[in-house]
């Protein structure tokens, strides 16, 4: 008992490769169909086939129940396993064509309607589920055994063995096809995802690597700072130790040795690009020149700077990049997909933090994109790295007038610990 219920259990449980059809649907009145059709054929052709081996070939009952019973099995097989369905009705077509043998002049031979049916719906499973080998060697028993029926048996051969040949091969070969454009189509959807996840890799690096160019101009300028203020010390500061002294020749040194690799590393990120990235950063002081770039691509944007900027004083060169690049990049998209759109950004202060808005109005009327060299980087990407290299927020989305809104909050009082300390690392003392 334990054996047949394995039995039953691997029949039912579709091995890799040989899922039943519409095995991956969502519905499962869907996956269920092929089941039911089979279950529909099967109690169709099993007492068909009994009655007619039985009334008109004169077959012994109980044969005729075996043979009947084991080709509308192989039948149901098929749905998991049709290979193996196959190599049960192949001999039992045999031991039926020999049992029938000496029938009547006008009954099928050596394919009786029960068995015909049986054997080419059993194709239509093997068509969808094996290789192109398999489905070849399968036809090629099918000829050979219909060709020699007709040698040995011309007297009583039909043309139901050709109407066999014939569309099994019709059948195998157009599944076959299908079969292969279909997965064709698997293949190159499964090679577009991975080709999209390498691109948005790459796009994600690619911003990486531009956001520590451009901080690198930040780090070196405070390294620099600190140098020179090292090295002058013992001239500005009078009656210093000899300890102290030495101790600010160390920080100079490690200083300018810092520099230097700086230097190395800054010129491997910028092997393959060209002199403009030596171009000072720019800040919030450059806003309006940005604003006025834009304005010549037909978006007219308009600028507020709240009273907290200009009594805030100079902000972190890190925290004006970053504003500047994510005012530059929402611009870019204004640009790109609401062309003719206003738009108007706003700079404020509030709470140890610089927050910069970015808002548009839809597009007026059915203008068309418009291609602008304004972006620098990549779009909402970007925008993420930079806020959360400085542990800030971004809040993007569509507006309900059917604009769209860029909001930033990025912390200045914090600018220093989020560049020092890299993102997923702790910082150390």
């Amino acid at each position: 008992m334990t054996t047949w219920n394995t039995f039953l259990r691997a029949l039912a449980e579709p091995v890799p490769g040989h899922r039943p059809p519409l095995y991956n649907a969502r519905r499962p009145w869907v996956r269920a169909l092929p089941f039911l059709v089979v279950l529909a054929m099967v109690g169709a052709l099993l007492p068909l086939g009994v009655v007619t081996l039985t009334q008109f070939y004169g077959v012994n009952g109980s044969l005729a129940a075996i043979l009947a019973t084991i080709q509308a099995g192989a039948l149901a097989l098929g749905l998991v396993r049709p290979l193996t369905g196959w190599q049960l009705m192949a001999p039992t077509t045999l031991i039926g064509a020999i049992a029938t043998h000496g029938a009547a002049a006008d009954l099928p031979w050596p394919w009786p309607i029960p068995s015909l049916l049986c054997y080419l719906f059993l194709m239509v499973f093997l068509a969808i589920r094996e290789r192109g080998r398999t489905l070849l060697a399968v036809w090629a028993v099918t000829f050979i055994g219909n060709s020699l029926s007709w040698s040995v048996f011309k007297e009583h051969f039909d043309g139901t063995s050709v109407v066999v040949t014939v569309l099994s091969g019709v059948i195998l070969l157009l599944g076959w096809s299908l079969r292969g454009r279909g997965e064709a189509r698997r293949l190159l959807a499964a090679q577009e995802q991975i080709s999209e996840t390498e691109r948005a890799r790459r796009t994600l690096l690619e911003e990486r690597a531009r956001i520590a160019r451009e901080l690198h101009d930040v780090v070196a300028h405070h390294m620099s700072v600190i140098a020179v203020q090292a090295d002058s010390a013992p001239y500005r500061i009078e009656g210093l130790p000899e300890p102290a002294v030495a101790e600010f020749g160390q920080i100079a040194t490690a200083a300018r040795g810092s520099l230097a690799e700086m230097r190395r590393l800054l010129g491997v990120l910028r092997a393959a690009d060209t002199e403009a990235d030596k171009a000072p950063q720019p800040g919030l002081a450059d806003l309006p020149g940005l604003l006025a770039t834009v304005a010549q691509a037909g978006v007219r944007a308009e600028l507020d700077l709240a009273d907290g900027i200009q009594d805030l004083g100079p902000v972190p060169e890190a925290v004006g990049l970053s504003a500047y690049r994510i005012v530059q990049e929402a611009l870019a998209n204004v640009v790109r997909h609401a062309p003719g759109a206003t738009a108007r950004v706003r700079v404020a202060a509030a709470d140890g933090a610089l927050t910069v808005d970015v808002h548009n109005d839809p597009a007026p009327g059915k203008a068309t994109a418009v291609e602008t060299s304004t972006s620098t980087g990549h779009g909402l990407t970007g925008m993420r790295e930079r806020v959360r290299l400085l542990d800030g927020t971004l809040d993007t989305g569509p507006t309900a007038g059917g604009g769209y809104r860029v909001a930033a909050v990025l912390p200045i009082d914090r600018t220093a610990t989020a560049v020092d300390t890299a993102p997923g690392e702790k910082k150390t003392a």
